[in-house]
């Protein structure tokens, strides 16, 4: 089994409590880890604020702080492509688990063209909606004891006999936090985005085959691997949208998977990861209502975005932009698509725009004379921690309410 790292404090059985090492792709995510951790340990950051997860290439506290985890938190290959091979080189032992194909996900799929269609509101994976969340709070008062649930969990670190031996010098964990602190010129490595929607060539149809979620190890008899066995959904190669940290009702899933897959490892601390995850799933329902109460005068305001990387958040709250002005954030506009939009534009009366700080808002011009709101879907410019969703998720609804207004 993979070292744990040794928290200093006792559990209620007397014992010392240890607490696995975890390592999440993206700063939204990594909040959300934190957040059911609580003080019991700190989740390593892969892609740092600011970075692009579409093409990263990690520094090597990162990589070393990968290949010791023992739990990898990620939002899958139609994010991240360029992660799925380290994560099966360096981090071979540990349990990795690719959010956007949990069956409690609720996924949307990629818009086409430069400018949308009005949305039904149906979400795939994980439910029907939402629209009642006063009871979530409760949903996970049953989690308090995990140890006695997961007897049957095979031992996460032994079943990977064929991980490769990285070297004595990953033996010691180095403080990763600060490791984080000096971010090296990423601008270089992220010139290229890649296509948001493309990307899902190892996401397929996430349907029922992964119910049963009861061996951890390498036979995974009941338990689909998430990352590679998608034979069968070839559907959803193509078209899932792979932002859905941008849905708080996804988060809320998430953080009770997160609390579950942690109880696996470090029973003793099961009552604490339920805990933190009924906290969080409580702090979700403020957070909606807040976010409610900031865009209800503006709803039904036609806007634009630069690229389609909102529409979980657009499509939770029912604030929906009307189109793009670009396919992805890696692709300049084409001629076409820019004065289909900005036909769109003016049929609506469309007075807002919305860029990224990564963004020149330049290109907007072509689009006439829109007032510019800037929103921040990863977190660039926030601390890194368990505030950082919540912020991040307010910040986007008040950008886009002074743009509308």
């Amino acid at each position: 089994m993979r070292n744990l790292v040794v928290i200093f404090g006792v559990c209620a059985n007397g014992a010392w409590a240890e607490v696995p090492r975890v390592s999440v792709d993206i700063a939204p995510v990594h909040s959300i880890v934190a957040a059911v951790m609580g003080e019991l340990g700190q989740p390593d950051l892969i892609v740092p604020p600011g970075a692009s997860p579409h093409g990263y290439s990690m520094r090597p506290s990162e990589a070393r702080a990968l290949d010791q985890a023992d739990l990898v938190f990620w939002m899958g290959s139609g994010l991240s492509p360029w992660l799925e091979g380290p994560i099966e080189s360096l981090a071979g032992d540990a349990t990795a688990l690719d959010l956007l194909a949990r069956p409690e996900t609720q996924v949307l799929e990629v818009r086409d063209g430069a400018t949308f269609e009005a949305d039904d509101h149906d979400h795939g994976h994980g439910g029907d909606d939402h629209d009642d969340h006063d009871d979530h709070g409760d949903d996970h008062d049953d989690h308090d004891d995990h140890g006695d649930d997961h007897d049957d969990h095979d031992d996460h670190g032994d079943d990977h006999d064929d991980h490769d031996d990285h070297g004595d010098d990953h033996d010691d964990h180095d403080d990763h936090g600060d490791d984080h602190d000096d971010h090296d010129d990423h601008g270089d490595d992220h010139d290229d985005h890649d296509d948001h929607g493309d990307d899902h060539d190892d996401h397929d149809d996430h349907g029922d085959d992964h119910d049963d979620h009861d061996d951890h190890g390498d036979d995974h008899d009941d338990h689909d691997d998430h990352g590679d066995d998608h034979d069968d959904h070839d559907d959803h190669a193509e078209v899932v949208d792979p932002h859905a940290w941008l849905d708080p009702e996804n988060a809320r899933a998430w953080a009770a998977v997160i609390a579950d897959e942690l109880s696996v490892m470090d029973p003793d601390n099961a009552a604490e990861y339920a805990k933190n995850a009924s906290t969080f799933s409580n702090s979700i329902n403020e957070l909606t209502d807040d976010i409610e109460a900031i865009v209800a005068p503006i709803r039904g305001r036609p806007f634009v975005v630069f690229h389609d990387a909102y529409h979980y958040f657009e499509h939770r709250f029912d604030v929906e932009a009307v189109g793009a002005i670009s396919a992805t954030d890696a692709a300049a506009p084409s001629a076409a698509r820019v004065s289909e939009l900005r036909d769109k534009v003016a049929s609506l009366g469309a007075v807002c725009a919305l860029t990224e700080p990564q963004f020149n808002p330049a290109i907007l011009d072509a689009l006439g004379e829109v007032k510019l709101g800037e929103v921040d879907p990863l977190g660039a410019t926030l601390e890194v921690g368990p505030d950082l969703y919540g912020q991040l998720l307010t910040n986007m609804a008040v950008s886009l309410s002074n743009c509308l207004k």
